[in-house]
């Protein structure tokens, strides 16, 4: 990137000492090194956004991977709750209660227990 901005820097000072002595033959010179210039940018620009586009998409992947995990957590904790524990989630979702309290409300024998000892259970086979 330094290389490609003393480039820059020397296109544009020519660019202004040949627009100081302008004549018909430099304003092709001048057309060219504008062309030079901008084609300089637009390396530029590409190479940042390439950059970027690899940035954002490692990030969909560790998102989707989140996702997915979130999403078998969710299910087998659907398959453990009882219908009780469904309906009282079940309200409090639509009357807009935190998620989160509905999990807090749950029985110390709920599926959290049941979910570590089958969390563990299945890491020791």
């Amino acid at each position: 990137r330094g290389q490609d901005a003393q480039a820059l820097k020397l296109l544009i000072w020519e660019l202004e000492k040949h627009l100081k002595s302008s004549s018909g033959a430099s304003v092709v010179a001048i057309d060219n090194k504008i062309e030079q210039a901008m084609d300089l940018v637009k390396s530029h620009l590409m190479y940042a956004v390439r950059e970027e586009v690899e940035v954002l998409k490692e990030q969909i992947k560790e998102l989707m991977e989140r996702n997915t995990q979130l999403e078998q957590e969710n299910n087998l904790l659907k398959t453990l709750a009882s219908p009780e524990q469904m309906a009282q989630f079940q309200a409090q979702v639509q009357t807009g209660g935190s998620p989160t309290g509905a999990a807090q409300a749950l029985p110390p024998s709920g599926p959290t227990q049941v979910l570590s000892s089958a969390q563990n259970s299945g890491t020791s086979g």
